[in-house]
């Protein structure tokens, strides 16, 4: 037997998870995306259980996990190839679930939730710089034959740069988001709402692209329309984004998120208030917006000496 066989979980573990799984999406908002993860690594991590214990493990065997065993999985975690990073994130769904099922079972989950993660660096967002964020945009323009098309990819990256929207939030909006407001109201993770500031290149990138669309326009239909009318998908655009990078010479980091990081960076340049990006980008912590300012700590530094009184 290997960890991928379903069969090594026991339906109490199984009906377990998937009912922790099912408060996530309902009560906290969680994203599909998000969930399928999730389930995949604690899945993983219950079939390790039940092989390293020689057979199924219930609710009951579960609760006596010990630091040991927990040593063991991660052991086995990466005598298989999986990274720090990949790591330290199954082991965070893993105490995710644990501090649930200790809750609702009534043990003590101290063996889990006191297991280290792995030490790994820290990767910082990489922005592309302005003359690259509009090259980006323009070059982007020129990787369909189909005058609509790339109207509707310029559009979506315009939005990402401009808006500093994720891809998913991007390809969120419905037909009765159209014609683009001055100010939107996106729901992001979690379900957090915020309200973003849409400049008028975006209102307009969006505009010419609906005159071009060849789809009716419907308020309850997605905005952007792959080319036989569907829902646009993100891979789409990810595509589009990896042509227009090759065609620049950029690196493989300029991906779409990297335009969201663009945006925020741009910002800061500019002088903007860390507090007013974070509520802009709908980070749920301001730590998450502050891995930001390290991405260009020679402009900040030059800002500094050049404007404090003592320099």
């Amino acid at each position: 037997m290997s960890i991928g066989d379903p069969t090594l979980i026991s339906p109490a573990a199984r009906d377990a998870l998937q009912t922790w799984l099912d408060g996530l999406g309902a009560l906290e908002g969680a994203a599909s995306n998000t969930l399928t993860a999730y389930r995949g690594d604690v899945s993983e991590f219950l079939a390790f259980m039940s092989l390293h214990f020689g057979g199924p493990q219930g609710l009951g065997a579960l609760s006596r996990i010990t630091t040991a065993d927990m040593r063991a999985w991660m052991a086995s975690a990466r005598a298989s190839g999986t990274g720090a990073r990949s790591l330290a994130r199954k082991l965070s769904a893993v105490k995710k679930f644990y501090g649930w099922l200790a809750k609702r079972e009534g043990f003590e989950p101290t063996a889990v939730l006191s297991t280290r993660a792995p030490k790994f660096q820290k990767k910082l967002p990489r922005p592309l710089d302005k003359d690259a964020a509009r090259a980006m945009i323009d070059t982007v323009e020129l990787q369909s034959l189909k005058d609509w098309v790339a109207a509707r990819d310029v559009a979506v990256v315009t939005l990402l740069y401009g808006c500093g929207l994720r891809i998913s939030e991007a390809l969120g909006l419905m037909g009765n988001d159209a014609p683009l407001p001055a100010t939107l109201r996106i729901t992001g993770k979690g379900g957090k709402e915020r309200v973003v500031p849409v400049l008028p290149a975006a209102r307009q990138a969006v505009d010419r692209y609906l005159q071009l669309c060849p789809h009716p326009q419907e308020r309850d239909q997605p905005l952007f329309r792959g080319v036989r009318g569907g829902a646009l998908h993100a891979r789409m655009i990810q595509g589009v984004v990896a042509d227009a990078r090759r065609q620049l010479g950029l690196p493989a980091s300029a991906t779409p998120h990297a335009m969201r990081h663009s945006f925020a960076t741009h910002l800061l340049e500019a002088g903007g208030d860390l507090r007013a990006i974070q509520e802009l980008l709908g980070h749920a912590s301001l730590s998450t917006t502050q891995a930001y300012t390290a991405v260009d700590t020679a402009h900040l530094m030059d800002v500094y000496t050049r404007a404090h009184p003592k320099a």
